[in-house]
């Protein structure tokens, strides 16, 4: 296909299944006015309606323990902000911070600077190492684009896992319309809590039992969700979100620190994003990124191709990071290389859990369920908060 960029944002053909229409302005960007207009662009009146309702069945649901949400918090921006509002509108969440072996310095830093500075207790969920490098490493064998699954699904099943021992119903999301909706399918994995995916790469790639890792399948999720009442919200999808303005913010008041590009306060995503996604797959996620500030109306393409003009950071950060990597993971730079060098394999390939064996799993494990949940609810043995619909 020959190369073309939107007119309106700097998504390109280098994007998977991208489209224009006749004023050359791409799929991604209808998509974002689509969603925005059904979430972030409503009337301030509604939003506010929600808002408070939201709030106030959080509060109501926390009455009598002394937290009445988690937040998990990573040192970067959205966390971080998120941190601060809770503060702000008088939650009083159990900060947990997921620690996978890549947090920065500054990471950290910001971190410690939130619980000290807005008195919360933070608790450190540490994942076990050796295992966890496993896994990495497996998907990094395995060739497939989104090497953070693990990550992204793992610290969801921790903060699950927690809200069920503390007996917690609401967990807080930094997740935002306005600056990370664009999600390019081929760019990342959509099914972030495919287990049946993560079992069978670890399986053909790992090297060891998965013994200690939390896991949130689709069996899981219906645990937490249908019998223990936990849900996800996005409180940032209620209020004004420029990021700018976001970051000014807490650095006046949380002393926060900027780390660089989204994400970026975790070693491994740095390198990830930075180095292994535009060498190996051609990915610049920058572009995405970019691309919501865009839509979202909090930069214009100039400035995006101006820092699209830039490396994704620092040359000799990337070649010290990749050392690093390599160092950590145990494996040689020859081994590492030839992996780099090795076609992409789509995640699919490895078989989902959208295959009609355990769909049907599913279904039946549901409709067994189906009765005792209601009874359980009728009894009010179970509490199931309504569920408020957070656009992510």
């Amino acid at each position: 296909m020959e190369f073309r960029q939107c007119s309106k944002c700097v998504l390109d053909t280098t994007v998977p299944e991208i489209h224009f229409d006749k004023e050359g302005v791409c799929n991604f960007c209808h998509y974002y006015d689509t969603l925005a207009n059904k979430s972030v662009n409503r009337s301030e009146e509604v939003k506010q309606k929600e808002f408070q309702e939201l709030v106030s069945n959080i509060k109501e649901a926390g009455k009598g323990k002394t937290y009445d949400c988690i937040l998990g918090v990573s040192g970067g921006v959205d966390s971080t902000y998120l941190a601060l509002f809770a503060k702000q509108i008088g939650l009083r969440p159990l900060v947990v911070h997921f620690d996978n072996g890549w947090n920065s310095e500054l990471a950290v830093m910001n971190i410690e600077n939130i619980v000290t500075k807005l008195g919360y207790d933070l608790h450190t969920f540490v994942m076990d190492w050796e295992e966890f490098k496993d896994l990495q490493v497996a998907y990094f064998k395995a060739g497939v684009v989104d090497i953070e699954v693990p990550t992204d699904q793992l610290i969801f099943a921790a903060l699950n896992k927690i809200a069920k021992e503390q007996g917690i119903k609401y967990i807080l999301s930094g997740h935002n319309v306005v600056t990370e909706s664009i999600n390019p399918k081929g760019w990342v994995y959509k099914e972030k809590f495919d287990l049946v995916n993560l079992k069978n790469i670890h399986k053909q790639f790992g090297t060891m039992k998965l013994r200690k890792l939390p896991h949130f399948g689709m069996f899981d999720r219906y645990i937490y969700e249908a019998v223990w009442g936990i849900q996800t919200v996005g409180l940032l999808n209620y209020v004004p979100y420029i990021k700018s303005e976001i970051k000014a913010t807490i650095q006046k008041e949380l002393d926060w620190r900027d780390y660089g590009g989204k994400h970026y306060e975790s070693i491994f995503t740095r390198f990830y994003q930075g180095y292994i996604l535009p060498v190996k797959f051609n990915i610049d996620k920058r572009k995405m990124h970019l691309s919501n500030l865009i839509m979202s109306g909090q930069i214009n393409k100039e400035v995006a191709l101006k820092e699209l003009d830039l490396p994704t950071y620092p040359i000799e950060d990337q070649m010290a990071d990749k050392e690093y990597v390599i160092k950590k993971w145990e494996i040689s730079p020859e081994e590492f290389e030839k992996i780099m060098k090795t076609p992409p394999v789509p995640h699919e390939h490895y078989g989902t859990d959208k295959g009609v064996w355990y769909q049907r799993k599913y279904f039946l494990f549901r409709a067994f369920m189906y009765i005792p949940v209601r009874i359980g609810r009728f009894l009010r043995i179970l509490h199931t908060p309504k569920k408020i619909k957070t656009y992510f």
